[in-house]
């Protein structure tokens, strides 16, 4: 359920990257690259590609959560790969043409935070899972 509602939330990210007025400046939304003006909800620097990004990651999500191990994969392999593009735009220029997502400060610290949720979920709903169907079995 952990996949499934991480991915559900990717795909309404990357539908609302796509609507003026819920993304500011929508008509300054560029393919790719540092150049886009447009942010979803007036602070996140969004792009085409960005978009699409999202809606990239809800879709697997959402496919992925249909067994434990896929959505476990999901979870942690997402998690690291939010961390690493954290980590990226913490080291970029972004005024370059490294900054081809684009991203800013405010989407640095969402991927930190993305990316650590997602990583603690991955390892953390097995086990829950785990102690859940052990309280739920009868006395013997």
């Amino acid at each position: 359920m952990a996949a499934a509602a991480v991915g559900a939330v990717f795909l309404l990210v990357g539908i609302l990257g796509f609507i003026p007025g819920v993304t500011t400046d929508y008509d300054m939304l560029a393919g790719a690259g540092h150049h886009s003006g447009a942010k979803l909800f007036g602070i996140f620097e969004v792009s085409f590609l960005h978009n699409v990004v999202h809606l990239v990651f809800g879709v697997a999500g959402v496919a992925m959560a249909r067994m434990a191990r896929t959505a476990q994969t999901y979870l942690i392999g997402g998690g690291i790969i939010y961390l690493a593009l954290w980590i990226y735009g913490l080291l970029i220029d972004q005024d370059s043409s490294a900054n081809f997502v684009p991203v800013n400060d405010a989407d640095n610290w969402l991927h930190f935070g993305l990316g650590v949720g997602m990583v603690a979920l991955g390892f953390l709903t097995p086990r829950l899972a785990r102690r859940e169907s052990r309280t739920d079995s009868p006395i013997r």
